[in-house]
């Protein structure tokens, strides 16, 4: 399930460039605080690891930036989309919402103009998507003197579809309890993939948007659309929605 909240700040508003830890706790604080501490303490586990299954979109909207002040400022509506496969999530959210009438990010009371919800079915064994904002696919791996270092991964990378498929199988597991259908999800660029650097909390992630053809079981796209794709998707990565360009009639 998308949700997509439309809001207007009182007047500008002003949030650090890299806000996405802002909007994340924003988020956590507008759901019921036993389910905030469930999601956030517990997730969905599978495998060892850890899924809080809900992902969200940058913010959009006109704006200007200061790269030197490290402020982006939004000067007229804002548009935010919060997806996710848990419906208790989906409802507590726009229940808190609507009780609410709006609420905080950074320092600005944000006043919320609209709340609209879309279930993005995936019929068969293939969609298009775009991203809104960038997946994030890595892998913790070792020099040799022994130090960790961060290898991020692209579409068209040789491991990027088994990786992909892999992360998606555990949120599968992690969601329904039961092992994911087999079969590799497969990913195809159409267009242009452009590379994006964001930083959350000091760390620096690198991350992938575009638009992209998805072939796969049908279960474990299904899961892509409403859970987010590759990792760090409660940060902000990886959500995407399901899209058919004008004039296009297919993959």
């Amino acid at each position: 399930m998308h949700i997509t909240l439309r809001m207007k700040a009182d007047n500008q508003l002003i949030l650090a460039i890299d806000y996405n830890h802002i909007v994340q706790s924003t988020i956590y604080h507008s759901i019921d605080a036993e389910l905030a501490d469930r999601l956030h303490g517990q997730g969905f586990v599978a495998d060892g690891r850890v899924f809080r299954l809900f992902s969200f979109s940058r913010l959009t909207g006109p704006f200007t930036m200061d790269k030197q002040c490290g402020q982006i400022t939004f000067t007229g509506d804002v548009d935010l989309v919060i997806s996710s496969p848990v419906m208790d999530f989906i409802q507590s959210l726009a229940n808190g919402l609507l009780k609410q009438g709006g609420w905080r990010l950074g320092t600005h009371w944000v006043e919320i103009c609209e709340i609209s919800a879309e279930q993005m079915k995936v019929d068969g064994s293939s969609v298009l998507v775009k991203t809104l904002s960038p997946i994030t696919v890595y892998s913790t791996m070792l020099r040799p003197d022994g130090r960790k270092y961060t290898a991020y991964f692209q579409p068209g990378d040789p491991d990027y579809d088994a990786m992909i498929t892999a992360n998606l199988q555990k949120k599968y597991k992690a969601f329904y309890g039961q092992p994911a259908p087999e079969g590799m999800v497969q990913i195809k660029p159409r267009g242009n993939v452009k590379m994006n650097l964001l930083r959350y909390k000091g760390i620096i992630i690198k991350g992938y948007s575009g638009v992209l053809g998805l072939e796969g079981p049908q279960e474990l796209l299904q899961m892509a659309v409403d859970g987010g794709l590759g990792s760090k998707n409660a940060q902000g990565m990886g959500c995407v929605k399901c899209y058919k360009p004008p004039g296009v009639g297919g993959l």
